[in-house]
């Protein structure tokens, strides 16, 4: 659940990050698809700390 959440948070701030700079939409979605990808990793990392702390 974390990292889906954390995936769709990322590629929402790329998107609004990439139409912040005044990109078209193939930099909008290039932004929206890395962000997504770095957020969700750390939500996949952030899940297993859990995971573990909590065993």
């Amino acid at each position: 659940m974390i990292v889906i959440v954390s995936a769709l948070l990322g590629a929402v701030l790329g998107g609004r990050t990439a139409r912040k700079r005044n990109g078209n939409r193939a930099d909008i979605a290039q932004y929206a698809a890395g962000y997504g990808i770095a957020f969700g990793l750390l939500g996949l990392i952030l899940t297993i700390v859990i995971d573990k702390a909590t065993l």
